[in-house]
């Protein structure tokens, strides 16, 4: 029983973070505009928007800097993502709470 009121316990703190705004929503960069995607999602550990739409010639593209990035391997290859990777102003390296948040646009 003790085991069971643990993981409820952790489950209701992390919900109610979540629900308070306690998540770094507020802080992310802001949506990508003037695109052919109309639905974007966050993706927190590589800290880049991706987008969702299945109509869009962008599917499933990665989107930073303006430049949309076809894997996740051409994204950090690139030096520019790298510099953003390794710097302050990095919004990525998510836990798993949030992952896969949607954007707001068409979702």
């Amino acid at each position: 029983m003790k085991k069971t009121n643990k993981l409820l316990t952790g489950i209701i703190s992390a919900t109610m973070m979540t629900i308070s705004g306690c998540s770094n929503n507020e802080s992310l960069p802001p949506v990508p505009e003037g695109t052919d995607c109309d639905d974007w999602e966050w993706e927190a550990d590589e800290g880049v928007w991706e987008c969702d739409d299945d109509t869009s010639s962008h599917y499933g593209h990665y989107y930073y800097g303006g430049k949309f990035y076809n894997s996740k391997s051409s994204l950090t290859a690139s030096s520019t993502y790298k510099s953003y990777k390794s710097s302050t102003s990095f919004k990525g390296g998510g836990s798993g709470f949030g992952k896969g948040s949607s954007g707001g646009f068409g979702g």
